[in-house]
């Protein structure tokens, strides 16, 4: 059985109008009995407010036995089904769905439909191995930065947590020498996808500082780690099935944190048959100069006058 919505559900012996609180509690209670008494898979949807919870009383997500939160930017053909409970399995599990005339059509492998437009090589654009639940999808992240000299700087995060693109700016101003200060800043995640997990940081600074330099990564690079205030870089959880998602898609280089001797030696050990090149670093700075070719603005601004390439 399937409920659409339960804000508009209504029992005539509890007051409150439709989508009430005490109307939606005591709906979701009587189906929810019902269902089990029967045996009756019931699937119940409902709205949410603007922050993204659940709308309604908080009991609500008490009630049921799995909560599921269709998600995906306006602009975007790609959903996100996310389970955040679920008494009879794991919630790292998620779905990626694409909505087409037929209706939603499953996606089997995301991180190549991610990326079917990234150019190897870009200014400005880094690929990240993140985790969605328990699935490593490949993301493309891309910066813009532009001289403002009139106006307060804006940032504009578009896929990415605001107050963690503030952080990174700030890290890359301080620790490793970015004059960012009068520079409008613009990051975002192709594909409509939001990802925020600390584990994009290395590839959101990277991205920045690759369009404020002028400066292209390194050819096949996937970057990933947290970034700390000082600059330093912190490890991530999963390392290995990042890894594994980023060769089976062709990229040679990793740019990540130093692992610890024994997480290095697994590391190394599951990956020593391939292409792969794992460049550790410990902090921004170091990943800056390693992960982005040696060219810099003056460089350009030179061979463009000299006509050159």
């Amino acid at each position: 059985a399937i409920i659409d919505s339960i804000q508009t559900m209504y029992l005539e012996d509890v007051a409150g109008m439709p989508g009430s609180i005490s109307q939606v509690r005591e709906c979701t209670w009587r189906l929810e009995r019902w269902a089990k008494q029967n045996d009756i898979p019931l699937l119940i949807t409902g709205h949410v407010t603007k922050e993204g919870a659940i709308a309604g009383p908080g009991t609500l997500e008490h009630i049921v036995d799995v909560v599921l939160y269709f998600e995906g930017e306006p602009f975007s053909s790609y959903r996100v089904l996310r389970s955040v409970k679920n008494r009879f399995g794991s919630t790292h599990e998620v779905g990626i769905f694409e909505m087409s005339d037929r209706g939603l059509i499953e996606v089997g492998n995301p991180s190549q439909v991610f990326l079917s437009a990234y150019k190897d090589g870009t200014m400005g654009s880094v690929v990240v191995p993140t985790l969605e639940g328990n699935r490593p999808l490949l993301v493309e992240i891309q910066a813009l930065t532009t001289l403002n000299s009139f106006t307060p700087p804006r940032r504009i995060a578009n896929g990415v947590d605001f107050n963690r693109l503030l952080l990174i700016i700030a890290v890359l101003t301080k620790r490793a020498g970015l004059k960012l200060f009068n520079q409008d800043i613009i990051v975002n995640v192709t594909g409509g996808l939001r990802v925020n997990e600390p584990a994009v940081d290395l590839g959101i600074a990277s991205a920045i500082a690759s369009s404020f330099r002028d400066a292209k990564p390194i050819s096949g690079l996937v970057a990933l780690g947290e970034v700390g205030l000082n600059g330093e870089l912190r490890g991530v959880s999963h390392v290995e099935r990042r890894i594994a998602e980023a060769i089976r898609l062709g990229f040679k280089s990793c740019l990540m944190p130093r692992l610890t001797p024994i997480i290095a030696s697994e590391v190394k050990q599951s990956f020593h048959s391939t292409d792969i090149h794992l460049i550790e670093v410990g902090s921004v700075t170091e990943a800056l100069r390693l992960g982005l070719t040696r060219e810099s603005k003056m460089q350009n601004a030179k061979g463009k006058d000299t006509g050159q390439e």
